[in-house]
């Protein structure tokens, strides 16, 4: 089919290569230009693995042709299916801010103005339930001068994408979720995805804009309250003297559990699950209903990054004069998780804060995210390797759980005071140095 994708973020960008790898025809269309350029030229906007393969197959001078780039919104007048793929950021008060899909909305049915035939239009960025059918489609409806139902279609096919594996997630899904309130575009989205699910033998489940919108929700808000769960259990077995992790691997054994995201540690980030979260809480105050348990996940997994920096405190108060004042802190890790270079709701921008606060010298290191760390900490030093970082630091604290730094021994020996908070379980102890994980 012939598909055009708004928005080249981590889901616009992954979800246009990805079609194109399942042989569709696929044009990208940002307001970006520079964005619209690297897509042109066959590279990858941004880091994300397997992706950069993938453009480079599809689009560029070298590619298939399959998969292309346009600031041009009448690019949709030669596609059959749109995906809105554009950024849902939270407001002040953790509401949903709809304003860029709203905007994008409106251009996009100015444009299918313009189109004779039926279009389907497919929301895929995340929004609240009822998001798709009250505003999203009377701006399609009022500035097309159509009908949704009868000239063109509406769904909503929410994402599942983990950043750093959203190439893999998108080819493997365990669900594909298919919402539309009529039966023409839910044809057209069975159309879409029929090669990806024949290939993935994926589930498919059939349903109304709203409960797909609920869905994506319904996801994050369970994996989210389940890390602030074993985070909280984490802290009690920390208190107890118990090994968090070794209790963890036996409770993951319960099939009514599950071993992933077991991972007691600094708490969750990224550009997902805080803001989903905090959007559903505000969505549910505003329906008249408190939601304890969601509320307790964000109070859990906000506190996480101030005991992190506590212990350090308290480590440093017993080797140096001035404790945390004055010393100079290895901060390893700043992307929100390994794999990306995103530092949206990054863990290590609490601790840095925190440490900068208490007076601490902050050198950071991380494989592919020291670029984008200015946007949101200030006065930090960027070392180009871990050693860089630790030699001559008093301390380190361990905050994204990159797979190098498990592998740090001899680079501790260069430390003035080899004193290591690990927030992530990834440093293995060893005689000569202070170690302390967040939940051993």
């Amino acid at each position: 089919m012939n598909l055009s994708i708004v928005g080249s973020g981590y889901v616009g960008t992954t979800v246009a290569a990805c079609f194109a790898d399942l042989g569709h025809d696929v044009v990208n269309i940002d307001i970006d230009e520079s964005v619209v350029e690297t897509i042109n030229a066959g590279d990858a906007p941004i880091h994300e693995e397997g992706l950069a393969e993938l453009i480079a197959a599809h689009a560029g001078p070298e590619g298939t042709g399959r998969l292309r780039a346009t600031t041009d919104y009448d690019a949709v007048l030669d596609t059959d299916v749109t995906f809105l793929c554009l950024p849902t950021p939270q407001n002040d008060d953790g509401s949903i801010d709809l304003s860029v899909m709203e905007a994008g909305a409106s251009q996009l049915g100015a444009t299918l103005a313009n189109k004779l035939d039926w279009h389907t239009v497919v929301v895929k960025s995340t929004v609240v339930p009822g998001s798709t059918a009250d505003t999203i489609t009377p701006i399609l409806e009022r500035e097309s001068g159509k009908t949704a139902g009868e000239d063109f279609g509406i769904g909503m096919n929410p994402e599942f994408l983990r950043e750093g594996t959203a190439v893999h997630d998108f080819l493997n899904p365990d669900k594909v979720v298919l919402g539309a309130d009529d039966d023409r575009a839910l044809a057209d989205m069975r159309d879409v995805f029929e090669a990806l699910i024949a290939a993935a033998a994926a589930p498919v489940v059939e349903t109304d804009t709203r409960t797909a919108e609920m869905i994506k929700y319904a996801n994050n808000a369970f994996l989210a309250a389940k890390i602030s769960l074993i985070n909280d259990i984490g802290n009690i077995c920390k208190a107890l003297g118990v090994d968090a992790y070794e209790v963890a691997d036996a409770i993951g054994l319960d099939d009514r559990i599950g071993a992933q995201f077991l991972q007691s540690g600094v708490g969750w980030g990224g550009s997902c699950f805080p803001k989903d979260v905090r959007a559903i809480i505000s969505a549910a105050q505003a329906a008249g209903y408190d939601p304890a348990m969601l509320n307790a996940a964000v109070e859990v997994n906000d506190r996480q990054p101030a005991r992190l920096v506590a212990m350090l405190a308290d480590h440093l108060d017993a080797h140096r004069d001035g404790g945390v004042d004055g010393a100079i802190v290895a901060v390893l890790g700043l992307a929100f998780k390994p794999g990306t270079d995103d530092m949206r709701n990054s863990r290590a921008i609490p601790v840095i804060k925190d440490l900068q606060a208490r007076g601490a010298t902050i050198i950071a290191y991380d494989p592919v995210a020291a670029d984008n760390a200015p946007n949101y900490v200030d006065d930090v030093t960027y070392a180009d390797s871990a050693a860089a970082a630790l030699d001559g630091a008093d301390a380190a604290v361990v905050v994204t759980d990159w797979d190098e730094f498990a592998a740090l021994d001899e680079e501790f020996d260069a430390m003035a005071t080899p004193i290591v908070v690990d927030g992530r379980r990834i440093i293995e102890r060893r005689d000569g140095i202070t170690y302390e994980g967040l939940t051993w």
